[in-house]
């Protein structure tokens, strides 16, 4: 199974593409059957936990969309914490194939990171999430409890951090961004904005979310750019 940590390590040691496993289905029907199942109950899980957030991921609600039984459902996942952890695990693969690997496939420097704001604004404004960026989300819902479900989101979020600090210390690298930059000053920022930009758009509603978006992040890139 492609991960996200797995694609945020391969970022961060400078890779040009993101590496994703393919599942191996070759067990025979039943295995396959099983699995089919499973990923459907996920991607069920997934809509649902971007409308309703991981405390609404109800598995009475979840079984009711499925047509499942909650025994059905805990024939595939033993907890309600099990299911939240393999959602959001699905949560970062779909990220990774929609904002990381098309913005790591852009030539280093100002390229990839204009494409990783872009391809993250377009991904917090996806009409197939209708409650935002589920990451944002659980960020939110888990900032001040302990468990498993916190520690994947907390491990999440610092491996973006790390990548989008390479992508800018590439460009450091290759001459568009000035050599002084502290490259995780530059993600924190970053990641600061899109964060506003998420609560305008879908809290705020601000029909100038998007302009003011793009204002920030013209004005970071000003100022990390080369002086001349």
């Amino acid at each position: 199974m492609p991960s996200l940590e797995l694609a945020w390590e391969v970022a961060y040691y400078a890779r040009d593409v993101f590496v994703a496993f393919q599942h191996d289905r070759s067990y025979g029907s039943a295995v396959a059957k099983g699995t089919e199942t499973r990923d459907r109950i996920l991607d069920t899980a997934f809509r649902l936990a971007a409308r309703e957030g991981l405390d609404g991921l109800s598995l009475a609600a979840l079984a009711g969309k499925l047509g499942l039984s909650k025994s059905g459902l805990f024939a595939h996942f033993d907890s309600k914490e099990e299911l939240q952890l393999e959602m959001l695990r699905v949560a970062s693969e779909r990220f990774v194939d929609k904002v990381m690997r098309p913005a790591f496939k852009q030539p280093r420097g100002l390229p990839r990171v204009r494409a990783l704001f872009e391809n993250w604004r377009r991904w917090a404004t996806d009409p197939s999430l209708p409650g935002g960026c589920v990451f944002v989300a659980a960020a939110a819902e888990l900032d001040d409890r302990d468990g498993p479900v916190r520690a994947y989101v907390v491990s999440q979020q610092r491996g973006l951090l790390q990548a989008i600090a390479r992508a800018a210390q590439l460009a450091v690298e290759v001459g568009h961004f000035r050599r002084d930059l502290d490259v995780e000053q530059f993600a924190f920022e970053f990641l600061g904005f899109y964060l506003a930009f998420h609560q305008a758009q879908r809290l705020l509603r601000d029909p100038r979310a998007e302009q003011r978006a793009r204002r920030a992040y013209t004005r970071l890139v000003d100022d990390a750019a080369v002086r001349h």
